[in-house]
């Protein structure tokens, strides 16, 4: 397999498994320099970016390679400087190439303020399940730093969280093209930190956050734990937030349950607007899959769409995922495909849930609530156990279609029409207590994720 094509399906493949926001910082400005010998050689265009792929995405680089090319035996990093006329040729070839491919071009960002154009609120798809974010950031776009500052945005991967967030940088330029924006994952803030210490320039770091009008920064789960990192971040936040600029964070859960968050930090956090954003329901899934479509002019029939729709439930980012893969094999092949290949294209490139044991689901529930686990099987009705223990029921049931004689022997011999009535107070709860949804939520997060 050609270079250009091998490295344009480890993206791909790549793209699937971290945040857009990650893979536009990390993985943009890389390609493919050589392979020699079972090693392949990745030009990358700085020494952070080096260290980062390496540290952070070696093993899923490595694993993406050996996928599609069973020869590879080692992947070694090379720094070439993006001024460098051969990186620039070989990106201007490799740019011809996937103009037809799998639009690449889509990775464009601004370098001034990082963000894709493409990220906007007329491509943003609404649905009950983000609406309230939608909102939220399509009002502080018109109404910077007087209303939800900071806006908390939270919620799983894969959900639009970073779109929503370049939405409202992208609308500011429109109406006030002198702001000054930056976008940035928490990540990238930090290795600015590292080479802002590294090269005595500690203070142009500071002034170049603290001026500005928009401040947005994905991901700060990453945050944690960084100490250096949240105490420099802190006094930029309070310049800004004295000076009603308006800043934005996202994040995969709400600030409490950051672990290594500083409680400075956290307060602060949560002194603004936070909205979550939940998983897309089966009509949201059909109206993002009709709207990526159509940016990008392909059709498909309304049977494979709905296909597409119905088995890929958590992640609008899978969800582009798969419609850029049946896309490209419709391409390759030059003609359609039916849904049987579809069922097997899809088999083969999503990710298999994982396996959930009853001990892990016990585990999870105990370590989410700080309690032993003998107590979630045992029979006091202290409120703090009563309720863990009637989740653990209820996901049983509801996620594992257990039966409820079955629970009721798993939880210590209990007669069914308890485990009846556990699940129907959680089902019923679920929708009116929005903290008790939240939690369930993170709960199942933190099962099914790798």
């Amino acid at each position: 397999m050609e270079k250009e094509k091998l490295w344009e399906g480890v993206l791909a493949e790549i793209e699937l498994n971290i945040s857009p926001a990650n893979f536009t910082t990390w993985f943009q400005n890389t390609n493919i320099a050589n392979k020699e010998d079972g090693t392949i050689f990745i030009n990358v265009p700085n020494t952070f970016a080096k260290e980062w792929l390496f540290n952070k995405y070696h093993k899923l680089i490595t694993k993406a390679l050996r996928c599609l090319d069973p020869n590879v035996r080692s992947v070694e990093y090379i720094i070439l400087p993006q001024n460098s006329n051969n990186l620039q040729k070989n990106q201007q070839s490799s740019h011809k190439e996937s103009e037809n491919q799998l639009e690449f071009n889509e990775l464009y960002i601004n370098s001034e303020d990082n963000l894709n154009p493409r990220y906007t609120f007329d491509s943003f798809i609404v649905g009950s399940f983000n609406e309230l974010a939608y909102t939220a950031a399509e009002t502080i776009s018109k109404n910077l730093g007087s209303q939800y500052n900071p806006l908390f945005i939270y919620g799983g991967t894969g959900l639009g969280k970073t779109h929503l967030l370049q939405a409202i940088g992208n609308k500011l330029k429109e109406t006030n093209n002198s702001a000054k924006i930056r976008y940035i994952t928490s990540e990238k803030f930090t290795s600015d930190l590292i080479e802002s210490i590294r090269s005595n320039n500690i203070y142009n770091f500071k002034e170049k956050y603290r001026q500005c009008n928009l401040l947005i920064i994905d991901d700060i789960q990453f945050f944690s734990g960084k100490q250096k990192t949240q105490e420099e971040f802190f006094h930029i936040f309070n310049s800004l937030y004295e000076s009603n600029r308006q800043i934005v964070f996202s994040c995969d859960k709400p600030p409490k349950h950051i672990e290594g968050l500083e409680e400075r930090l956290r307060s602060r956090f949560e002194g603004g607007m936070m909205v979550d954003v939940s998983k897309p329901d089966f009509e949201s899934r059909l109206a993002i899959l009709k709207s990526k479509l159509e940016s990008k002019n392909f059709t498909l029939p309304n049977e494979t769409i709905e296909y597409i729709a119905s088995v890929i439930k958590d992640s609008i980012r899978e969800l582009e995922g798969a419609l850029n893969i049946i896309i490209g094999e419709i391409k390759v092949k030059n003609r359609e495909i039916s849904i049987q290949e579809i069922k097997d294209i899809l088999k083969k490139n999503i990710k298999p849930y994982k396996t959930v044991t009853i001990n892990a689901i016990i585990k999870t529930i105990a370590d989410f609530y700080n309690i032993e686990e003998k107590f979630i099987f045992g029979k006091t009705r202290k409120k703090e156990y009563v309720t863990p223990r009637q989740i653990a029921m209820y996901l049983l049931r509801e996620d594992f279609n257990s039966s409820f004689p079955y629970i009721g022997k798993k939880f210590g011999g209990r007669d069914h029409t308890t485990v009846i009535y556990s699940y129907e107070k959680i089902l019923n709860e679920i929708n009116k207590n929005e903290r008790l949804n939240q939690e369930i939520t993170q709960i199942r997060e933190i099962l099914y994720k790798d």
